[in-house]
């Protein structure tokens, strides 16, 4: 494929963009990333006019892939031009606020945001307010995005900052544990209970090849919050509205987190971030409590109008049922795959989600009769238990430079664009067709 212009364009981002870019993961690929000029459908076509089937979807806001159907356009085009935005309070996030809480039974009241990072942001300042306790717990690898709270790696005795710029007694606070590990949740609660204000975690781990909780993972934790007085955080940037439908992923568990952050999805690909819960801790946020909240875009008319339209559209059409049923297929296919071309990889996902994991640790599994048929769910009848990851630390273990140096290419060569890691999760949209699942089921003959 020819990428001149691509080259071109980064050669020109690098002289006036820290590493050519605006966020970190698009200069994963290397020597350079190709720039999109458009989407089309579920494809895009980059700056020299290649056409690629696209499961990255903008890192998974796109449910109704790059065509907005006529009544979602229209209403974002509408509201447009009406004006950009108001500093001031309109109907339409009264009604997407609506929207919201009568489908997602968890959430009695929320706020609107212009990021993911916003919301998990806030969404700590508030359990820390409303506990009046410092210390939050998160998964170890798991990413909520730019922030100083979860911006920390090591373990729970030795948390240490993840990245450049931030003092080691913001990390202090945070106390990284594994996902899954039950008995790890356990020791963090017996040394610092107490202080605990909240557990922080997304439903399912997605920015780390989507690792499923093993079963009863999400009571136990809904149990241990409640008897130490902590509040259990679900992180459904990714996976809510995706996940489980219009309930969310906290439905398809059935688990009622005290609080659920939201990006992605919910504004419909338009910059948007939310916080939402039960009334009682929300009403804590200012003006109603005492912990600051405040910001010139939240609540942004154009971002409530295509985050409301494209759920409406979701509800009143079959939506879910169209990208699950692909999702399931690729999950299904690439399963049939890998045993026969790959048997010491994984593949994860669920619903409009998927990923192949490089696993490599120990010989594969001896026979693949009755394995999960369409995405691991942490079965321990399943002939792969023992070999699928259980945690960051086992995708972190996995070929990730193979992935990405090698696989990532050759799938890009065939016409069809990955997500730009072995960590990011790839999404399936409405906009996406039986060809572009076949089409991608050979291309992962090819390069595997």
């Amino acid at each position: 494929m020819n990428d001149e212009h691509s080259r071109a364009l980064y050669d020109r981002a690098l002289s006036v963009m820290p590493g050519g870019v605006n966020s970190t993961v698009r200069a994963a690929i290397e020597p350079y990333p190709f720039f999109v000029q458009k989407g089309d459908g579920g494809h895009v076509i980059d700056a020299d006019g290649n056409r690629y089937v696209d499961w990255v979807l903008g890192l998974g806001p796109l449910l109704l892939g790059h065509d907005l159907p006529e009544q979602v356009r229209a209403e974002v085009q509408r509201t447009a031009s009406e004006g950009p935005m108001y500093g001031a309070p309109t109907e339409i996030e009264v009604d997407h606020a609506e929207f919201v809480v009568r489908h997602v039974p968890s959430v009695e009241k929320i706020r609107f945001v212009n990021s993911g990072t916003e919301a998990t942001t806030s969404a700590v300042r508030l359990a820390r307010g409303h506990t009046g306790r410092n210390k939050i717990v998160v998964m170890q690898g798991g990413y909520h995005g730019a922030q100083e709270t979860t911006l920390v790696e090591g373990d729970a005795d030795n948390p240490r900052p993840s990245s450049a710029g931030i003092p080691q007694s913001f990390s202090e606070h945070t106390i990284p544990v594994p996902f899954n590990d039950e008995d790890a949740m356990r020791e963090a609660f017996a040394k610092h209970g107490d202080d605990i204000a909240a557990v922080l975690t997304e439903p399912i781990l997605c920015n780390y090849g989507i690792v499923y909780p093993e079963e009863g993972y999400h009571e136990f934790l809904r149990e241990i919050t409640d008897e130490h007085g902590s509040l259990l955080i679900f992180d459904e940037v990714i996976t809510g509205f995706r996940v489980g439908g219009l309930g969310c992923a906290q439905s398809e568990f059935d688990i009622t987190p005290d609080l659920t952050t939201f990006g992605k999805i919910i504004g419909g690909g338009f910059p948007v971030g939310a916080i939402g819960g039960k009334a009682e801790i929300m009403e804590g946020f200012t003006p109603a409590g005492d912990v600051f909240q405040a910001g010139t875009f939240s609540g942004h008319p154009v971002t409530m109008a295509a985050g409301l339209e494209t759920l409406k559209f979701a509800a009143e059409n079959d939506v879910y049922d169209h990208v699950n049923d692909l999702g399931d297929r690729l999950r299904r296919g690439l399963t049939d795959i890998v045993a026969d071309q790959a048997p010491n990889y994984t593949v994860t996902g669920t619903d409009s989600m998927f990923k192949v994991i490089f696993t490599r640790d120990g010989p594969a599994p001896s026979s693949l009769e009755e394995q999960c048929p369409a995405g691991c769910r942490q079965d321990p009848t399943c002939p792969r238990y023992d070999y699928s990851p259980k945690n960051a630390a086992d995708v972190k273990n996995a070929e990730t430079d193979r992935w990405r140096r090698i696989f990532w290419g050759q799938m890009k060569e065939q016409g069809v664009f990955l997500s730009q890691n072995q960590f990011e999760c790839q999404f399936v949209s409405y906009g996406h067709t039986d060809a572009d699942v076949e089409e991608t089921l050979e291309a992962y003959k090819q390069a595997l």
